[in-house]
């Protein structure tokens, strides 16, 4: 059974544990408790100050989606495709094909629901692993607000979230969308939801590392805080630089 395939078979078996890692160091960490490592394109804002995921380009991705498949042994692996590099079907293959090829990652990751049906038909008939995502789109919405408390928008959720089951995506990553509504695509559907911001009843969840660990001082209302790494590494930098500057370090131990 293929990776992906194992990964479906875990609907209403077991809960979906993922999260984003832009380097091999933090993957290799994630590896041992995770399902599912992304390589967002939520990179722009949290490493380059971007102030939208839409600068991202594809090298940048590639080069990131290279370091974090060293860390990983076991852990599904997907790489978002950025902004502007799906636009059509013949772009889309090529540019995934890409990204695959150089980074042998398990598939990649497409924002959007109707407008890219055919491009998404269009890449899993080239044996390209799709995850969709819907709700929230960081790449085209222009404001940050969660979704589904309009009919209209309920409406399209779910529509959207048929269509790309049809379309063949493995997955969909449900965004910042309310939580009866999650619970109600989730059970509609035979493919896994992951949540951010999408209440307990999809079939897993996906965070921000960065903001799960506490190094971003940002507070989402979506978003626990398991430790408060940002204070940690600064007492540990105090600590060298009082070393350094009361010339305690380095000591005869760390010398040659």
């Amino acid at each position: 059974m293929s990776k992906i395939k194992k990964f479906i078979a875990k609907k209403n078996k077991s809960k979906i544990v993922s999260l984003t890692a832009y380097s091999k160091n933090i993957a290799s960490i994630l590896d041992n408790y995770c399902d599912l490592i992304l390589v967002g394109d939520s990179l722009g804002s949290v490493l380059y100050n971007y102030k939208s995921t839409r600068e991202v380009n594809l090298s940048t991705m590639i080069e990131h989606s290279k370091s974090v498949r060293m860390g990983i042994k076991k852990s599904l692996m997907i790489v978002d495709m950025p902004h502007n590099t799906y636009r059509t079907p013949k772009e889309a293959v090529k540019n995934a094909k890409q990204i695959m090829k150089k980074t042998k990652c398990d598939g990649v990751k497409l924002e959007g629901g109707k407008k890219i049906y055919e491009i998404i038909k269009s890449l899993v008939k080239n044996k390209i692993p799709v995850m969709g995502h819907l709700g929230l789109l960081p790449q085209s919405d222009k404001t940050f607000k969660f979704k589904g408390k309009k009919k209209l928008e309920r409406n399209n959720i779910i529509r959207d979230s048929q269509l790309l089951e049809k379309a063949g995506v493995f997955s969909i990553v449900l965004e910042c969308v309310e939580t009866s509504l999650a619970k109600l695509v989730t059970q509609n559907l035979n493919i896994l939801t992951i949540g951010i911001g999408a209440s307990k009843y999809c079939d897993g969840q996906i965070l921000v590392f960065d903001d799960l660990i506490g190094l971003n001082p940002m507070n989402y209302k979506f978003v626990k805080k398991y430790a408060n790494i940002r204070s940690y590494i600064s007492k540990t930098v105090s600590n060298y630089s009082k070393d350094v500057r009361k010339n305690k370090f380095p000591n005869k131990k760390n010398s040659f």
